[in-house]
């Protein structure tokens, strides 16, 4: 019975049949090394929520990309340009919303290969892990909500270096100059920060201060859950 439900309805004699428990063991084995991943890759590092339930699961939906690729050249190379296609158009979003698109693609490509029950299978799993994690709370933590990224757009002549300091250690913990790039054809420069702020309450005044330092800034402060699709 099982082997009639789980066969693909495009399956020919030379087609390799996946069994229901080789599916599952390797699911398992993939969202344990997830997790395993999850727990080494942001120890003691700054991250939100979402990224770490995502980066949990994206092994499986992998996992279950090569079961159904299994040599296939054809579908290997459409599956590449589909995922190219998410990596580069889709519209900014958290790492969560990526990784359930993500997930949406995974099932679908299984159910497009024929495996009609294995895509729902895939969903009830995936779709039961990601409500878990959530349940669990991953990756939150008691200081998650104080994580920011910082945007200041200050004019060409401005020199940054030394400017905002005692504004940013008055009101964060710790805070990190990730990137400098120039705007507007070179006349804008934009710097971003990754911070923790000391009082979540205080985050207007903050943003004041730095208002109050130049009258031509440009500010973004944003959790860190938030971040551009692709990235």
């Amino acid at each position: 019975m099982l082997d009639t439900i789980f066969s693909g309805i495009f399956d020919t004699a030379l087609t390799t049949i996946i069994a229901p428990g080789h599916f599952l063991l390797c699911i398992g084995v993939s969202l344990l090394i997830g997790l395993m991943l999850c727990v080494t890759t942001l120890w003691r590092c700054n991250y939100s929520k979402s990224f770490a339930v995502t980066l949990a699961i994206l092994p499986a939906v992998v996992c279950v990309v090569i079961l159904m690729v299994n040599g296939n050249i054809g579908t290997g190379v459409a599956v590449a340009g589909t995922f190219n296609l998410v990596r580069f158009r889709s519209a900014p979003g958290s790492a969560r919303e990526i990784g359930a698109i993500f997930i949406a693609m995974g099932a679908g490509l299984i159910t497009g290969m024929g495996y009609l029950a294995y895509g729902v299978l895939f969903a009830l799993v995936l779709g039961g892990v990601m409500m878990l994690y959530n349940t669990l709370r991953l990756g939150e933590g008691k200081n998650r909500v104080l994580f920011r990224t910082l945007h200041i757009t200050i004019p060409e002549d401005l020199d940054y270096a030394g400017v905002f300091e005692p504004i940013l250690d008055k009101y964060t913990s710790q805070y990190t100059l990730t990137q400098v790039k120039t705007t507007n054809m070179g006349s804008l420069f934009k710097l971003s920060y990754d911070l923790t702020l000391k009082n979540q309450g205080l985050e207007k005044s903050f943003i004041d201060q730095l208002r109050l330092r130049n009258g031509n800034l440009e500010i973004s402060l944003c959790h860190q859950d938030t971040v551009a699709a692709g990235l």
